[in-house]
């Protein structure tokens, strides 16, 4: 049962093959590998690929009714004017964040705990004023659906995406934030403190559900490493995330960290501050993290640009050197850090399956 070599993975335990968890926006690719059309039967196209290469880690949807497809293009208008481009089974959010605020003064003068619905900010998508017993109540139902469509599949697991500094970004937008917090250190503390009410009322409803691996997201790391300095991150993030991961695991629950970039000079504080693993880009040193973290969990290593070559041969090199890590570490994922996304040569996307369904046997 691919859901419980995954769940043993999350416990350190060693399985018969390296699991696997993929984000899978390529829906050519998936009709071509299942040869069924992913639009007119979404659950049945995915049910079908999770079944051929035993991915572990997926949310399969609870139905299959037919989605449309996005129309002709790459680059979109939403009906304020704001840009999109295209994305997976549809597009982006718009990153027009902070298009509210003209100004500092209007950052500083912002007040936190007035905002608690957040269904217009996409990555939330719902109204966080009801109590925290009926946010838990609403988070285990999504819980039950996931778990319902998965059957014994894949693991379903929880997530948020605004764990703390994904707040700040998103209401005010980069260069806001960021002049803020360089330069009003004390204003940008209240702002932090305020926006960690949110999540903390978050956190302490999703750990009265049962769902068992938890995926902590925040953008703290770009390409080059973390936006602000491990120094600044230790004094106003991590204090936050000991304290909600802490909620999590006083009820068993196994957690993972996602942030875009390379997290390689934030990887240890992140372990110490509660997580049992991280899902990193393809700019992390992912070896050197398996290297100093054996008993920890890794889903990566795998490049989506290697995919786009379409070259079977380095897609096979890549997928072995990516085993020869999972091989003797428990907590091991093939994962393609980047993303499977929606322009990639779906041969190339099944030369990877292939691979990592051959390379991924760990016994016989």
């Amino acid at each position: 049962m691919n859901r419980e070599r995954a769940l043993k993975a999350f416990h350190g335990e060693m399985t018969d093959r390296i699991p696997h968890w993929e984000i899978i926006s390529c829906p050519d690719a998936i009709e071509y590998i299942t040869g069924i059309d992913p639009w007119q039967h979404p659950r049945l196209a995915q049910k079908a690929l999770v079944e051929r290469y035993a991915i572990d880690l997926y949310t399969l949807p609870a139905e299959d009714t037919p989605v449309p497809r996005p129309p002709n293009g790459v680059v979109y208008e939403d009906a304020e004017g704001r840009k999109t481009v295209r994305w997976g089974w549809d597009h982006t959010w718009h990153w027009d964040w902070g298009h509210r605020f003209q100004s500092v003064e209007d950052v500083l003068r912002y007040q936190p705990l007035e905002h608690w619905d957040y269904r217009e900010m996409d990555p939330i998508g719902m109204d966080l004023s009801p109590s925290e017993e009926e946010l838990a109540q609403r988070f285990q139902q999504q819980v039950d659906r996931d778990r319902a469509a998965n059957g014994d599949l894949c693991l379903e697991i929880g997530h948020f995406y605004n764990t703390m500094f994904m707040w700040p970004l998103l209401t005010f937008g980069w260069e806001l934030w960021l002049e803020v917090a360089v330069c009003y250190p004390d204003e940008a503390k209240r702002l932090l403190r305020d926006f960690a009410e949110i999540s903390r009322k978050v956190f302490r409803a999703w750990a009265k559900t049962d769902v068992q691996v938890f995926s902590s997201h925040d953008d703290i790391c770009h390409r080059q490493g973390p936006v602000f300095s491990p120094k600044w991150l230790r004094e106003n993030i991590y204090p936050y995330y000991e304290e909600f991961w802490g909620y999590l695991k006083a009820t068993g629950k196994k957690i993972f960290f996602v942030s875009d970039g390379n997290v390689d000079l934030v990887a240890d504080d992140i372990l110490a501050c509660g997580a049992d693993g991280i899902f990193c880009e393809t700019y992390t040193d992912w070896r050197a993290f398996a290297r100093k973290h054996p008993d920890k969990v890794l889903l990566g290593g795998g490049d989506n640009r290697v995919i786009m070559s379409n070259d079977r041969e380095a897609i096979e090199a890549m997928v072995r050197e990516m085993a020869e890590v999972g091989r003797d570490m428990p907590g091991y994922f093939f994962c393609v850090g980047n993303h499977l996304t929606w322009d990639l040569p779906p041969e190339g996307v099944k030369a990877y399956f292939d691979a990592a369904e051959k390379y991924g046997v760990r016994s016989g």
